[in-house]
């Protein structure tokens, strides 16, 4: 089942962050069947990603797998990255 989630990060610099958008797609595809980027209108080194994700488990690992650390170096990534859920509105 695809679960649409929504993450949030800031990037060192967004020019060489946007040049690793098929380095993020290639990383992320045993798990995602799309993906979307925004940028912040208040700070342009803040980025949202809107992600559909097909295996919650295996995006999970791939997020926390260490050697995922020189990619994200690589795109200028800063910590924290918030990883937003749906939630169900009553």
């Amino acid at each position: 089942m695809t679960q649409t989630i929504v993450t949030r990060h800031k990037v060192g610099n967004i020019g060489t962050w946007l040049k690793g958008h098929q380095d993020r797609l290639d990383a992320f595809a045993p798990a995602i069947s799309n993906l979307k980027t925004f940028q912040d209108t208040d700070n342009p080194n803040s980025v949202v990603m809107l992600i559909e994700v097909t295996d919650m488990e295996k995006f999970k690992a791939i997020l926390n797998d260490p050697s995922l650390k020189a990619l994200k170096d690589k795109h200028t990534v800063l910590e924290t990255i918030t990883v937003s859920m749906p939630i169900e509105v009553k």
